[in-house]
């Protein structure tokens, strides 16, 4: 996927004001427009020219796609970097329904954090506020036991001078045990303010672990891999294992090798049902940097006679 400098894209620079790129927008989708411009690739141009505009019109994106492209050329091979959005706060509805955007776009600005705007209206001018949609980051013992946290969230307003500037709120989030990636917790009230007296819109946290080096989610199932050392698994016997809600006593069976799978039942991610917590053993051969450890090893290899290769006819 390419990178899209929407600024280029319109003529304009990126430190342009709103009136600038509405000015930029007009002009060039008047003159790309496929309804009087019928050369070839103006209509590809003009939805180019639109999808450019949908971003730089709206602080929240423009702010975000400032953030997650610094650095990038036009044409550049692109992929957002995981996490980029945790935290930025959106508001507002689906933009440009029925619009065929990019795939840069929508990796960008697609799934959840679009929003699902309540478009309200009556002579009474009463209107329910947006509902504003985030990306939070917790970590996995969060999900076991539930939580209380502060989460900071940052979002985009125009200043006097139709310029972008950023601004941070802080909420209290109550993290629900057993909550899943991918899921959502609402905050009710926590959107933009209503009009007319109407009630203000909520906001939505889609949740998403913090990387750990230890442990990875697939589901409501958690994977560990364990370092054993090699007696551990010749011999088998008992090890101390970490968990997310603790550490606890494994028993290893003899002949364990590398790679196998210890199934510890109801310890994923706590649930009407819960997961399962796999420990894969991963073998850890000691250093042999010292005289005595490698005296040991030639004489392993004197008494043992093990050929790993011999499954392979070698």
């Amino acid at each position: 996927m390419e990178y899209k400098d929407y600024y280029k894209i319109l003529g304009v620079e990126r430190s342009a004001s709103a009136d600038d790129i509405k000015a930029a927008y007009r002009k060039l989708a008047r003159q790309n427009h496929p309804d009087i411009n019928k050369e070839k690739g103006a209509e590809a141009r003009f939805k180019e020219i639109a999808e450019a505009y949908e971003v730089l019109k709206d602080p929240e994106k423009r702010a975000a796609y400032d953030q997650v492209g610094q650095g990038f050329r036009p044409g550049q091979e692109f992929r957002p970097p995981p996490g980029w959005d945790s935290g930025f706060e959106f508001s507002g509805g689906d933009p440009g329904e029925g619009q065929d955007f990019s795939d840069f776009f929508e990796s960008l600005f697609g799934r959840a954090r679009q929003g699902r705007a309540r478009r309200a209206g009556s002579a009474e001018f009463r209107a329910r506020g947006q509902d504003h949609h985030a990306k939070i980051f917790i970590d996995l013992p969060d999900s076991y036991q539930g939580a209380t946290r502060i989460i900071t969230l940052r979002g985009a307003e125009l200043d006097e001078n139709g310029q972008v500037r950023m601004r941070e709120r802080q909420v209290s989030v109550s993290i629900p045990k057993g909550v899943q990636p991918g899921q959502m917790i609402r905050l009710s009230g926590q959107g933009s303010p209503g009009i007319g007296g109407a009630a203000a819109g909520d906001l939505y946290l889609e949740v998403e672990f913090n990387p750990n080096s230890a442990y990875r989610v697939e589901g409501k199932d958690v994977y560990l891999d364990l370092p054993v050392a090699p007696w551990e698994a010749a011999l088998g016997g008992k090890v101390k294992s970490p968990t997310p809600s603790g550490v606890v006593d494994l028993t290893i069976p003899a002949n364990s090798g590398q790679g196998r799978k210890l199934r510890l039942k109801g310890r994923g991610i706590p649930a009407r049902e819960p997961g399962d917590l796999y420990v894969v053993l991963q073998i850890a051969l000691p250093p042999g940097n010292t005289p005595e450890a490698q005296r040991i090893y030639r004489e392993m290899e004197q008494k043992l006679a093990f050929n790993p290769r011999q499954s392979l006819g070698v």
